[in-house]
């Protein structure tokens, strides 16, 4: 079968949009809930897809040209199926983000405004490497109302492929069109020039790559960037819970955007800290590059300048001794790419001055960089975390993915009666309630 341009795969998402902002939540759900299924269904062939895929990954890789963080990102498991399945019925889950009346206001007697949730429209996204960014995308588009143009890494081609087929085949019933896959590079230049067509583009990847992408369109741009993300220890820390948050922020899945990439220690503490932390990243074959005062502690290699804003993505991690609580967020604020950063300590002003002192979408207390996800905000999912702040910022979930509409019930109102000297007053008085089609009649 002949492969349909670009242009027209945006012309058909374009149409189902339309269609698609029109179903009740009961009909969306049932597809996302059909996919989940058939994800199970057919686990064989998209792991079969998978270790093609990986294998020539491997082959890049023992060449120089891949990371191993890219590798691990690109893998898929059954037990990685299996969540990825869960998420899709976690998605389905959720209250109807479309349809909520955020503001009712009455404006006069039997005039009535309504500010109230609606799909974005038609959202490009372009990432890399991993095949279930896909599914998350494609599924919290469909919960949301949205249509989605989806464009993956060539390294997932064969999974991307066998996950759309899957996708689109289980949601027969929506809408034709509301999902679509484009593969070559060429196309995401013409995604970038149908400003008439696609509402919101969301790349992932490095900031060059997001940087690209705002320079060369006038399409609205959400993009999700690198993780540099801190762990700071406070000299007020209970030094048990910072060994285990520092292990679990760097261990428990370093490919990802939330791991920790710079430990920051307390010249107070580092003397008993780092040795203990030393020791647990040894056992995991982590890593460390310090600075001096770090290195007369414990041995490790040298911190370079550039290591203070890399985003590793491996079992690697930077180390800094600060001198108070000042020095580490002057460090993040030089550094972070406004991720995610946590402070652990038992003084509550001191976490308090932290928050609020840095510019990061998410910034915790005695918790591991690693919450920072849509699926364990409570969000269902994620089409990226953004580290910019607008529209949206940090996990962007369904919330991100709508936008608004003003709905206005009258009963024959004419602008002239509020205007000129006899003019009559507004009320604007706002009030609960929500918008039904012809409110006031049906009273």
């Amino acid at each position: 079968m002949t492969e349909k341009p670009t242009e027209t795969k945006v012309e058909e998402a374009e149409s189902a949009a339309l269609e698609l902002a029109k179903l009740s939540d009961d009909e969306r759900s049932a597809a996302l809930n059909a996919i989940a299924d058939a994800i199970i269904e057919r686990s064989d062939e998209i792991l079969d897809a998978n270790e093609r895929d990986v294998g020539d990954a491997e082959e890049l890789l023992a060449a120089g040209e891949y990371s191993q963080a890219l590798v691990d990102r690109l893998e898929l498991s059954p037990s990685k199926l299996d969540g990825i399945a869960e998420m899709v019925r976690s998605v389905a889950a959720q209250d109807d983000p479309l349809g909520k009346t955020q503001t009712a206001r009455e404006l006069d007697e039997n005039l009535e405004l309504y500010k109230c949730t609606v799909p974005i429209g038609v959202i490009g996204t372009i990432f890399e490497s991993r095949p279930d960014a896909l599914v998350q995308i494609a599924a919290l588009g469909l919960k949301s109302g949205n249509a989605v143009i989806l464009k993956g890494g060539s390294e997932a081609s064969r999974s991307n492929r066998i996950l759309f087929e899957i996708i689109r085949e289980a949601t027969s019933e929506m809408p034709d069109g509301w999902s679509q896959l484009i593969e070559a590079r060429a196309d995401v230049d013409t995604l970038l020039g149908m400003d008439d067509a696609i509402d919101l583009l969301m790349p992932r990847g490095s900031s060059e790559f997001v940087g690209y992408i705002q320079d060369n369109t006038s399409i609205a741009v959400l993009g999700h960037t690198e993780g540099i993300c801190h762990v700071y220890v406070d000299d007020a820390a209970d030094l048990s819970m910072a060994t285990d948050i520092a292990y679990d922020a760097k261990v428990q899945y370093p490919a990802v955007c939330n791991a920790v990439e710079t430990l920051l220690v307390h010249e107070s503490v580092a003397e008993e800290f780092l040795p203990e932390i030393a020791e647990r990243y040894e056992d995991a074959n982590v890593e460390m590059r310090g600075d001096e005062a770090s290195r007369e502690i414990v041995a490790m290699e040298e911190a370079r300048e550039d290591d203070w804003s890399t985003e590793y993505g491996d079992l690697i991690i930077a180390v800094k001794v600060v001198d108070s609580l000042a020095d580490a967020i002057d460090h993040i604020s030089a550094y972070s790419s406004k991720h995610t950063e946590s402070i652990v300590t038992e003084n509550a002003e001191r976490a308090r001055r932290f928050m609020r002192g840095l510019d990061s979408a998410s910034v915790f207390h005695n918790a591991s960089t690693r919450f920072s996800d849509g699926y364990r905000f409570g969000l269902g999912a994620e089409v990226g975390i953004s580290t910019g702040k607008i529209h949206a910022r940090g996990p962007v979930g369904l919330e991100g993915l709508t936008t608004y509409q003003y709905y206005l019930e009258g009963d024959g109102q004419v602008v002239g009666t509020y205007a000129g000297a006899d003019a009559k007053p507004f009320t604007h008085e706002d009030f609960d309630g929500s918008w039904n089609p012809g409110s006031l009649s049906d009273r």
